[in-house]
């Protein structure tokens, strides 16, 4: 095994031409230098240097090592300067993978601020509604998951192998078209909309809608259902159906043609950042974390 520090004594002898010379380039002392030329000769399992009277002259294989020499420790500097970097937060990447409306709302405050405070640092985003967010970061193809999960809901042990940073607490509000019968109602039973048509959304949110509904003692009757958030706002606008939706989801909606209602039995998703235990203790995921949760504090 050969050790960065013997390379750079070896480099120093065969620059100066005599231990002592070296010992006073490295500051060290002349004994230090010959000891250390020794453990390297030892490493490699043959002389590097002969030493005759006053003269020093390197073998053929102390040559070689030393023409080496030059692009190994570069290439260690280089390393070290850019592991420094990143641990100073002057460079570094962090893969990000959230829902859609965690992508519109929470993920561009917190990245504009990450940026003016570390202009370095760059940040990937990709769209993953969990439980394939989660997945994705046990996987190792991110380094932070925004994700969800509904109070009161199965599965609430399905992150404890992960970091959780709590960002907020998100409700569930009714949607209904301007001119519904219960457009200007200030709290609505859930059951009051038994008999009408439903606009559902991302398929663990329709999960909960149906769920909701049936402990309301009716099955609701989804006529249409989408991913995409402003196309069940534009669905309700025109007078298709009713819809629940997060109210972090109707924050980046221009919400034409609806009345928005509060919904009873109330009804929260807990909004999260997730990552790994040893992904939380690099820097730049760490400020990640502080961000996202600065822009949910918001």
């Amino acid at each position: 095994m050969i050790e960065a520090r013997h390379l750079r004594v070896l480099r120093a002898v065969a620059a100066t031409g005599s231990f002592s010379a070296a010992g006073r380039e490295l500051g060290c002392t002349q004994p230090a230098v010959s000891q250390q030329i020794k453990a390297l000769e030892s490493s490699v399992g043959t002389p590097l240097l002969v030493r005759g009277g006053r003269e020093m002259r390197l073998t053929q294989a102390g040559e070689a090592l030393v023409r080496h020499a030059a692009g190994i420790l570069a290439g260690l500097t280089a390393a070290e300067e850019e592991v420094a970097a990143i641990a100073g937060l002057r460079a570094g990447r962090v893969r990000l993978v959230s829902f859609p409306s965690g992508s519109s709302t929470l993920v561009p405050t917190a990245l504009a601020a990450l940026r003016a405070a570390h202009p370095g640092t760059r940040v990937s985003l990709e769209e993953a509604e969990p439980p394939r967010s989660v997945e994705m970061l046990r996987e190792g193809d991110c380094d932070i998951a925004l994700a969800f999960r509904y109070e009161g809901a199965a599965g609430a042990e399905e992150w404890d192998d992960l970091v959780v940073r709590p960002l907020l607490k998100d409700r569930l509000v009714g949607l209904v078209p301007q001119r519904h019968r219960l457009a200007h109602a200030r709290s609505i039973g859930i059951g009051e909309l038994a008999g009408e048509a439903w606009i559902a959304g991302c398929p663990r949110c329709r999960g909960q809608l149906v769920r909701v509904c049936e402990s309301a003692g009716f099955t609701p009757r989804i006529d249409f259902a989408t991913d995409d958030y402003p196309a069940v706002v534009g669905l309700v606008g025109a007078g298709l159906g009713v819809a629940v939706l997060p109210e972090l989801a109707i924050e980046s909606v221009r919400a034409k043609g609806v009345r928005m209602v509060t919904v009873e039995p109330v009804v929260r998703r807990e909004i999260v950042a997730l990552t790994l235990p040893d992904l939380a203790l690099v820097p730049t995921v760490a400020a990640t974390l502080d961000r996202l949760a600065g822009a949910a504090a918001r």
